[in-house]
């Protein structure tokens, strides 16, 4: 089962983006000319794709973006920034949530989206493996020799390189920036609410990984938000029903429960009554670890960044 948690980035990004490629163009507005034929590949119109190493661990990552259909209507606005983690299926999925959701009211307020590429060239589980997890104690279900637990490190990557290239690029909010992620993902997101609540404004921890290293994340929370005096951020945490613990039942999970790790950590997070956090934590019914994605990150981006027409 813990395997099948791991192979999550590979599986979605199959489903979700089979054959797609990004568009180089800058343009925000619909692509007016259709795609291109003759068995190319599928383009989202309208992103842009930029090379962003990180020069300290000499690591190539790409950065993928998108901008909203007002933006270039309104010169002084400034937008919120979603970024995601597990960019392959996570960035042409927020894209989509994003604009789906305003087709006939803005139920949320417009936002730019910044997918969160693995290393360039590198195997996408190696990549999440090394930066989405917090100690060099991988599972046993791993390759042999597989590196973990450089998270700290991709968090002041993120802090040091991306978030000032898209600040200093486009016209945005760096009151109202927000992460999201899934699974180790997800596990990542919990540790920068943590260790450097002030990096986001808004946190959306989808089915976190707390399982990873025997509940590292989850033994080490309480003296860490111990350390914390205060945590100005809303937090928005979902899992889904079948992923808590029922042996025998295919449904379930057969290994770890994940459904309890959740609400364990939030518990951590509303026993401390600090005055700047706003959080919600659902469970969602009818929901496997590879099925919630799509619903959780929708209720999520409505719970942080609702719109006028909500």
């Amino acid at each position: 089962m813990v395997a099948r948690l791991l192979g999550l980035g590979a599986m979605v990004a199959c489903a979700v983006m089979f054959s797609l490629q990004f568009g180089q163009a800058a343009n925000s507005q619909p692509n007016l000319t259709g795609q291109r034929g003759e068995g190319l590949p599928y383009e989202i119109p309208g992103t842009q794709v930029f090379d962003l190493p990180d020069a300290k661990r000499g690591i190539p990552y790409q950065i993928y973006v998108s901008l909203p259909k007002s933006y270039g209507q309104n010169p002084a606005r400034r937008y919120p920034v979603v970024y995601v983690t597990d960019a392959d299926y996570g960035f042409p999925m927020l894209r989509l949530i994003g604009r789906r959701m305003n087709n006939e009211r803005e139920q949320l307020d417009e936002f730019i989206v910044v997918g969160l590429a693995y290393a360039s060239g590198q195997d996408s589980m190696a990549s999440r493996r090394r930066d989405y997890t917090p100690t060099a104690n991988g599972p046993s279900t791993a390759p042999a020799g597989a590196l973990h637990g450089e998270s700290l490190k991709y968090r002041d990557y993120l802090r040091d390189m991306v978030l000032p290239f898209v600040d200093g690029k486009w016209r945005t909010d760096p009151g109202r920036r927000v992460l999201v992620g899934h699974s180790y993902g997800g596990l990542l997101a919990a540790q920068i609410l943590l260790t450097e609540p002030d990096l986001f404004s808004g946190y959306l921890l989808g089915s976190p990984s707390f399982w990873f290293d025997k509940q590292f994340m989850l033994r080490q929370a309480p003296d860490m938000l111990a350390r914390l005096q205060h945590m100005d951020a809303a937090v928005y945490m979902y899992v889904g029903e079948f992923e808590a613990l029922k042996k025998g039942d295919r449904r379930y999970q057969q290994e770890v429960d994940m459904v309890s790790d959740n609400k364990s950590f939030a518990r951590f997070l509303q026993a401390k009554g600090y005055a700047g956090l706003r959080l919600k934590s659902e469970v969602l019914l009818g929901e496997d670890h590879m099925s919630v994605a799509p619903r959780g990150f929708t209720q999520g981006l409505l719970f942080l960044l609702p719109g006028s027409g909500r």
